[in-house]
């Protein structure tokens, strides 16, 4: 199976600061990786860093092949890279619907009709504002406008955060049905258990580089080593 995503000797931050150093990796396409680590270890800076939103100093970025790494931001949206960033960024003063056409791009499966049946919710709320949804209403708009663009990659920056359970269970629940659906997915995500066990691969960051990478599986049988990669660095 051929690469998806591959990033080669990466270096990068903001402005001067350095945040991420000596960073490789490698993603089939259908493949799925969870990055773990504490907080301000550099896992956003890494998927903002994919999406073009940071300095690159150094290394590469090829998605399907090519080079990416000095397109800005919507050339990389367009050649099927779909980001849902912590903050949401929806857009308050639109609706559920017109925050979904504004993002639709491309001619794949990814349509105003599948997004509404992968999120029944969002079809019972097409006509409230942004800024009426709840949480996780917002987080499923998020998700929604995202594969409006039709991605190849989906990535995913702590989908999860300040939902109440049931909202959780129902989204990480939505996330394996995207696995399913022939999509790359990178997912950040403070639960390390609900990220193992929705991914085939797993990378822990520690002070911006790699501590450990391999099989969620692995990670999944052996706790008391996740817990010791990622207390090592506090």
């Amino acid at each position: 199976m051929s690469e998806c995503l591959k990033i080669t000797s990466l270096v990068a931050g903001y402005g001067t600061t350095v945040i991420l150093e000596d960073i490789n990796l490698e993603i089939p396409e259908q493949g799925s990786l969870a990055i773990l680590g504490r907080n301000g270890v550099g896992k956003t800076t890494l998927l903002a860093t994919i999406m073009g939103h940071t300095t690159l100093h150094s290394g590469s970025i090829l998605f399907n092949g090519r080079a990416i790494e000095k397109l800005p931001v919507y050339e990389r949206a367009r050649l099927g890279i779909g980001y849902v960033p912590q903050t949401r960024n929806i857009f308050p003063s639109l609706t559920v619907e017109e925050n979904l056409m504004v993002a639709a791009y491309g001619s794949g499966d990814w349509s105003l009709d599948k997004v509404y049946d992968f999120f029944p919710r969002l079809l019972e709320r097409r006509g409230n504002f942004g800024n009426q949804l709840s949480g996780g209403e917002q987080q499923m708009l998020s998700i929604g406008r995202a594969l409006m663009g039709n991605p190849k990659l989906l990535i995913l920056d702590e989908p999860l955060e300040g939902l109440s359970p049931i909202i959780v269970d129902g989204l990480m629940e939505s996330i394996r049905r995207l696995l399913e659906d022939k999509l790359t997915v990178v997912l950040v995500e403070q639960s390390a258990r609900r990220a193992l066990q929705s991914t085939q691969d797993a990378m822990v960051l520690d002070r911006g580089r790699i501590a450990w990478e391999g099989h969620s599986n692995y990670l999944l049988e052996h706790p008391d080593e996740l817990s010791t990669i990622l207390l090592a660095g506090a």
